[in-house]
């Protein structure tokens, strides 16, 4: 089985990739399983240069295949100033944790939503380093989905905000669990993602 870096110390982020991966025999580890850290400064102007940074210096450092991943995120409504963008996690200079990005972002949609809803848009930046160093990128985005002023009962460990976003289609939490026909209806599947990645290392 090849094996590829994911420059990520969130589990939840490493799984994301890993099950549509096995079925092409590539498996995903992240730099907790390598007792890695990256000393970086993410300091990119997008979410493809900040997977830029991440993934070339995990490549430097593992000599593997290597992935590197960033997102921006945009509220609609909400002021160019309070915008997270990249720095979803960060508000003013202090890095949140779960719990305090859930209250922080429903503050957010109890202010600006409209009937307690926040339309909002996922930007995602992908990088993919093979082993002889060729950088690809990709980009992709998710706007079909709110957010809520009320929690679902269940927690994502490093995906807080999936605890009060919804699918606008079916009108359920990022955390429900979903039947074969609502992930066709919400087009859940992340296949074109896999395929780059698959298609680049």
């Amino acid at each position: 089985m090849k094996k590829i870096a994911f420059a990520t110390g969130n589990p939840s982020k490493g799984k994301r990739f890993s099950k549509g991966l096995a079925k092409y025999d590539i498996e995903v580890i992240t730099l907790k399983d390598l007792n890695l850290t990256l000393d970086v400064e993410e300091n990119g102007k997008d979410a493809i240069s900040n997977a830029l940074i991440k993934a070339r210096e995990c490549f430097k450092k593992t000599s593997m295949p290597t992935i590197g991943m960033d997102d921006t995120l945009y509220l609609e409504g909400v002021p160019d100033e309070l915008q997270p963008g990249l720095f979803v996690r960060r508000v003013n200079g202090k890095t949140l944790n779960d719990e305090e990005m859930i209250e922080y972002y429903t503050s957010l949609v109890k202010k600006y939503g409209v009937d307690n809803k926040l339309n909002c848009k996922w930007v995602y930046g992908l990088a993919v380093i093979d082993k002889s160093g060729c950088e690809s990128t990709y980009t992709w985005y998710k706007d079909d989905f709110y957010m809520t002023d009320i929690s679902s009962d269940i927690i994502n460990p490093g995906y807080p905000l999936n605890t009060i976003s919804k699918y606008k289609k079916i009108n359920k939490y990022f955390t429900d669990k979903l039947s074969e026909e609502e992930k066709e209806i919400i087009n859940f599947n992340e296949d074109s993602t896999i395929e780059f990645i698959k298609d680049h290392i």
